[in-house]
């Protein structure tokens, strides 16, 4: 009889499809490489190339993860998302702004692993993202609540139509409580895969206004 573990050991893995890296012609601005990196998942298709595991620290210390999508990287290589202030991941930010970002490109056979610091964005970028959102999910973000307990599932989906109503009288709506934040990396890994498990990685740590780099062991 097969077991799951049988099914998993079987299942093959580093499927992707490598580009060539030299990791000793990395720039010395890891911002530069992420632009490379990200630019390349976009210009090859890869399935949401935008998505992100959030990773922050809950009020009990525990680790906490969620999947979110990046909307930006400015020039001072900020990393941009959005979320309600009442969600979890912003009370937790607004107590411990230290987080990490995982990125996967599992076609490039690529991922960036993230550390650093949230702070929150002004309120006219956080008007500007909600107003380039889709209608529906508007409408979401205008009834809040996330991550609280549905008690009615009758009344989530008349609170959304509520919303959908506003939103049609009021192009212009912004949830009040709507929130960009922006994560400044202090640490940044870039990986990538090798069948023969001799994966490249290449490590970038902020030292004051400097960023030094290595190689490290796979």
């Amino acid at each position: 009889m097969t077991t799951l573990r049988d099914r998993l050991r079987a299942t093959p893995t580093v499927t992707g499809r490598p580009p060539f890296w030299d990791p000793s012609s990395s720039p010395s601005d890891p911002r530069e490489l992420f632009i490379e990196w990200l630019t390349a998942a976009l210009d090859a298709g890869v399935s949401e190339p935008l998505a992100t595991v959030l990773s922050t620290i809950a009020a009990d210390g525990a680790p906490d993860s969620r999947t979110l999508l990046l909307k930006d990287v400015t020039d001072d290589f900020g990393l941009a998302f959005a979320t309600g202030a009442e969600s979890l991941k912003s009370a937790q930010l607004d107590v411990d702004p230290r987080c990490a970002l995982t990125l996967y490109w599992s076609p490039l056979a690529r991922a960036v692993r993230i550390r650093g610091i949230a702070t929150r964005g002004s309120r006219e970028e956080a008007s500007a993202d909600f107003l380039a959102r889709h209608p529906d999910a508007r409408a979401v973000a205008l009834v809040g609540r996330q991550s609280s307990a549905m008690a009615d599932v009758r009344r989530h989906a008349e609170l959304i139509d509520e919303q959908r109503g506003r939103i049609e009288a009021d192009p212009g709506l912004v949830a009040p409580n709507w929130t960009t934040w922006q994560v400044s990396p202090t640490q940044v890994e870039f990986w990538q895969a090798a069948p023969s498990r001799d994966h490249l990685r290449v490590r970038y740590e902020r030292r004051g206004d400097t960023w030094m780099h290595e190689r490290i062991w796979p």
